[in-house]
């Protein structure tokens, strides 16, 4: 991982600020107002709120697929090609297109043979173990390994930034805890920064440093939490009494949010 990745919280360099944003939808649906939040290189971010608060409207303006009513978004140093990757609730595979013609996608779209970058393709690939399967169908391949190949397909190009929008939502419990166990060794190979949406409390402190806790009606941010234990994080944190109590601060921070909706 980056070193900036291993330094304290509050002491990393800042990759993205976003200042007082607020979207307005049809010019009558507030679905954020005044959010405001830093970023910093290496931290792992989990959105954490209640249906309609704005989570994956606020990912959809980081990724520049929709823009601000009002405030910025600013990386620091300019945005780069290539330093934004982004996971969506399904997979979105093109299911015409073998595995590894879904990985190249991201250098496709810039006029890069696939020649020209088989070897990242391939590292992708062997990071989320499908390299076996690089010559697969989706409709060959299971659910979580469907999200491998998104997940794949994300990094290929080594971005500062991933953001993942519930990426694990439609899976069962186990492929769920699998891929949150394979999700922080990506991370930990890779040295990217992570904002990460999830509807689950025990998601949140498992994968995050950061919780940054969203309310509805408007959305807005009412609260964050720091969960201090180390990278990398086994099994054995979630039966530890700190995630525990990391689960049980975020979770009445959750239930305060939904009595601040309006």
């Amino acid at each position: 991982m980056t070193s900036s990745a291993r330094e304290p919280l509050g002491q990393r360099p800042e990759l993205l600020r976003m200042s007082r944003i607020g979207k307005t939808f049809g010019g009558q649906v507030v679905a954020l107002n005044d959010l405001s939040l830093s970023v910093q290189q290496g931290d792992f971010i989990s959105l954490l709120g209640p249906s309609g608060c704005g989570k994956s409207t606020a990912l959809r303006l980081i990724a520049n697929l929709i823009q601000p009513t009002a405030g910025s978004i600013e990386w620091q140093g300019g945005q780069g090609e290539g330093d934004l990757g982004v996971v969506f609730q399904e997979p979105t595979l093109m299911p015409w297109a073998r595995v590894k013609d879904n990985v190249w996608l991201p250098f496709r779209l810039r006029g890069q043979s696939y020649s020209s970058v088989a070897d990242k393709i391939e590292r992708a690939l062997s990071l989320v173990g499908l390299q076996d399967f690089k010559d697969a169908f989706p409709r060959e391949l299971s659910g979580g390994m469907k999200m491998r190949v998104s997940i794949a397909r994300a990094l290929v190009t080594r971005p500062r930034l991933i953001l993942m929008d519930e990426p694990f939502a439609a899976l069962d419990e186990i492929t769920r805890h699998k891929l949150n166990n394979d999700l922080l060794s990506l991370r930990e190979s890779i040295g990217c920064t992570v904002i990460f949406v999830t509807h689950s409390v025990f998601e949140s402190v498992f994968l995050s440093d950061r919780i940054v806790v969203m309310a509805a009606s408007p959305g807005r941010v009412v609260g964050e939490l720091t969960v201090d234990a180390p990278y990398p994080r086994s099994d054995a944190f979630r039966t530890s009494a700190e995630y525990a109590a990391s689960a049980s601060e975020a979770s009445a921070m959750l239930v305060r949010a939904m009595e601040h909706a309006a």
